[in-house]
């Protein structure tokens, strides 16, 4: 007999849907597990076969947990907004929210005709204010907090100002983006808005200048995934490193939470391993290189044993040292460098094994030597791990290696028996040579000695890095939930959470506004009365910075 699966097919959805076999409820005698799919962008060409490859081993372990006597929770949702949408209002005229719809009302009905155990009375839209409501409440929680080393958690940054009132920044451990010291005194006499801009360097949600993708054509920061060759993956525009105000959320102050955390979690080892690298925990020293100009460099180093052999420094192109360390006969040289590397994401730098670079027309000291070595920049070198500056050691550094073959710098092996002539040395093991007071030390023995010199001699200090960044929210889109912030004497404050949500407000077009504002600088009257206020006199402007 032939199996009719549209007939059949089409009998049990409906039967399913009438009987909500799927809807769940809360069940105590049940154990629960929960079963959870990456939500799809909804687009107008449907589910490709991606989708349904991913929900339907998701769709059998559910029905597999069911026959267990687990009470699933296997929902489903749309990660509803995102650039393609906002884009197509912009050809079009068309609202995202309509074509947004559209889009979702064919992925269901495509789901539907798969036969997916969803309980869909648990839908999730992200661009539904009773969802984003959420996300909003999240971002105000974190704005409110800091995070304690000590304490290895968040705590409210109320706390944290009754400290700097009691004590200052003495004895506290905690995360913040740059180095805080001051006494209560001093605390105590500054003004609101300066206490306010101390607290955004700590704050867990916060605003600071950080390096992007910008697109000029599109009007908006994108991800290293929509970035290709210096161009927009949509439309094949030209795209550039930008340094931009924007919200961040620090997570790198959870980074060795992250890692403890593996250890207790049912993963694979190859899956820990890929996420302990993602982390990228690396412990050395910071150390500190005073240059010709009279300022200073600090580079992070896993292996100062090594100083001996540096023979140049290399700057990342976006290292704030750059503009102290241009002499002036480098200055046009280093500009249409610079000008040339700005065009090309973290991502390909990373990849690309092209060596290009400049001169600074500077020079440092070896703090350990006393010998003057030159400071170029190259695109190699990134400024988000460690200080954006390194001291290139190329007898035992493969980038270092190939960048002074490149540019004639001299290589001094610092391993007995090493050969360099060809490649690196790269082994971190062995007996040294040309290293001063650590020749015929080991390794091991070499990196404690040479710690325990930059301790003594004052010139760095014993840090513990990690390759995992702070995260970046862009908001030069229309077409994503607002911040629940509004600006007072140009500080960020938090909506009261009573109004929450934060909508989005109706504008005229959904291109950046003529001033550089994003496509939200165009609303109107869009404006917020503190609930400690009692006039509308005090409205104050929703996000006007919304970066």
């Amino acid at each position: 007999m032939e199996y009719n699966f549209r007939e059949i097919d089409a009998k049990w959805q409906k039967y399913w849907v009438e009987h909500k076999t799927y809807r769940v409820t809360e069940d105590a005698s049940k154990p629960k597990y929960y079963v959870l799919d990456m939500f799809p962008y909804p687009s107008g060409a449907g589910l490709h076969v991606g989708h349904p490859l991913g929900y339907i081993a998701g769709d059998i372990y559910s029905r597999f947990k069911r026959h267990q006597g687990f009470n699933v929770l296997h929902p489903m949702g749309y990660d509803a907004y995102g650039l393609p949408a906002e884009q197509y209002a912009i050809q079009t005229g068309q609202h995202p929210a309509v074509t947004t719809e559209q889009n979702i009302k064919r992925y269901r009905e495509q789901l539907d005709k798969i036969g997916l155990s969803f309980d869909w009375e648990r839908e999730l839209r992200t661009c539904d204010p009773a969802y984003y409501k959420w996300t909003q409440w999240a971002f105000i929680r974190m704005f409110h907090s800091y995070y304690c080393h000590n304490s290895r958690q968040a705590r409210p940054i109320t706390e944290l100002t009754e400290i700097f009132a009691r004590q200052g920044t003495k004895d506290l451990n905690m995360a913040c983006s740059e180095k805080l010291n001051f006494t209560a005194g001093e605390w105590n006499g500054k003004s609101e808005k300066e206490r306010q801009e101390i607290l955004m360097n700590c704050r867990i949600a916060y605003l600071s200048d950080t390096m992007v993708n910008w697109c000029p054509a599109l009007g908006t920061v994108l991800a290293n995934d929509e970035v290709s060759e210096g161009l927009s993956i949509r439309g094949g525009h030209p795209v550039e490193q930008k340094r931009m105000r924007q919200w961040c959320l620090r997570v790198s102050a959870y980074a060795q939470r992250l890692l403890d955390g593996l250890e207790t979690i049912d993963w694979t080892d190859s899956l820990k391993e890929t996420q302990k690298n993602w982390i990228g925990k690396s412990e050395g020293a910071e150390i500190r290189f005073h240059l010709s100009c009279g300022s200073e460099i600090t580079v992070f180093t896993t292996r100062p044993d090594t100083i001996f052999g540096v023979t140049f420094m290399v700057l990342a192109p976006e290292s704030e040292y750059v503009s102290e360390v241009v002499a002036g006969g480098q200055k046009a040289e280093t500009d249409a460098y610079l000008e040339a590397v700005k065009r090309r994401t973290e991502r390909e730098r990373i990849a690309d094994r092209r060596v290009t670079g400049v001169f600074t027309g500077s020079y440092a000291v070896n703090p350990f030597t006393g010998g003057e070595i030159p400071v170029w920049i190259s695109d190699y070198v990134l400024a988000g791990y460690g200080t954006g500056a390194i001291m290139a050691v190329p007898a035992h550094d493969s980038r270092d290696y190939a960048f002074a073959r490149r540019f004639n710098l001299p290589v001094i092996p610092l391993i007995e028996g090493c050969d360099v002539s060809a490649e690196s040395f790269d082994a971190k093991e062995g007996v040294m040579c040309n290293s001063g007071f650590l020749n015929g030390l080991t390794v091991k023995e070499a990196i404690a000695e040479a710690k325990k010199y930059i301790r003594e001699k004052g010139i760095g200090r014993m840090k513990v890095n990690y390759r995992l960044r702070d995260a970046i929210f862009s908001r030069q889109r229309y077409w994503g939930e607002p911040f629940p912030i509004y600006y007072k004497d140009g500080m960020p404050c938090t909506v009261d959470e009573a109004d929450l949500p934060v909508c989005l407000p109706e504008v005229d077009k959904f291109l950046p506004a003529e001033t550089g504002q994003p496509p939200l600088g165009r609303a109107k009257n869009w404006t917020y009365v503190p609930r400690d206020e009692s006039s509308s006199a005090n409205e104050e402007k929703i996000t006007p910075q919304n970066s």
